[in-house]
């Protein structure tokens, strides 16, 4: 019998039980959910969806994340931030994304504040990844019960807490908590699935030498 949580298939392969939620689930979380990212397009990226994610189910932003992305230029954020009241205008008419004024100012503004940011510190992945929790922050045990009952962390307190003091909007700590999970900055495989370790070797070789999504996503899915 799997444990709270997992999901056996009929390959054998045990994995987190959400990824049988919808179509685009499996390849969401075998591929992508949890491999380090350190391109700062990518975070920007990660960070707006979350942010569009408020309120929502993680599926529905899922779902129109081609549409965002086209929406949004490819979440350029240097572009994005050059954005005028024209553009929220289009963006609140394309139906193929999440239509939330307040949303998109703050997918605006917060292209402005990552310009700022690499302006003074050289890297959006270096400025986020210096958040990533100690070892004794962490649970000895990723389960079920850890996973529901911890949507927040206090690395992603800090976080949340540092981003608003620099001007950013929707980054609160439950929503940086989901951040931190997607990009890597954590490992919430659940204990037994069979992702959790090929991410462990990839977030120890990121720490080495710290790589792109792209190829930490090859690593990956050779892995598993």
């Amino acid at each position: 019998m799997d444990k709270p949580g997992l999901t056996t298939d009929e390959t054998g392969l045990t994995r987190c039980t959400w990824r049988t939620a919808a179509a685009q689930y499996p390849d969401y979380h075998d591929l992508e959910w949890g491999v380090p990212v350190a391109d700062d397009i990518a975070l920007y990226e990660k960070i707006c969806l979350e942010g569009f994610q408020a309120g929502l189910a993680w599926i529905t932003i899922l779902r129109k994340r081609e549409h965002f992305r086209r929406a949004f230029e490819g979440f350029d954020f240097r572009q994005v931030a050059q954005y005028t009241e024209r553009d929220v205008e289009r963006l609140m008419a394309d139906p193929g994304i999440v239509r939330n004024r307040a949303k998109i100012v703050s997918a605006i503004n917060n292209a402005r504040r990552a310009c700022e940011l690499v302006a003074q510190s050289g890297s959006l992945a270096a400025w986020l990844w210096a958040f990533e929790p100690t070892a004794d922050e962490r649970p000895a045990v990723v389960d079920l019960a850890y996973w529901t009952g911890n949507p927040t962390s206090p690395a992603s307190v800090r976080l949340s807490k540092a981003l608003k003091k620099r001007g950013w909007t929707f980054v609160g700590p439950t929503t940086m908590y989901a951040f931190m999970q997607a990009m890597g900055m954590v490992n919430d495989h659940l204990e037994g699935c069979a992702c959790r370790q090929p991410i462990e070797d990839l977030r120890r070789q990121f720490k080495q030498a710290p790589v792109a999504s792209p190829l930490a996503t090859g690593a990956l899915q050779a892995s598993v």
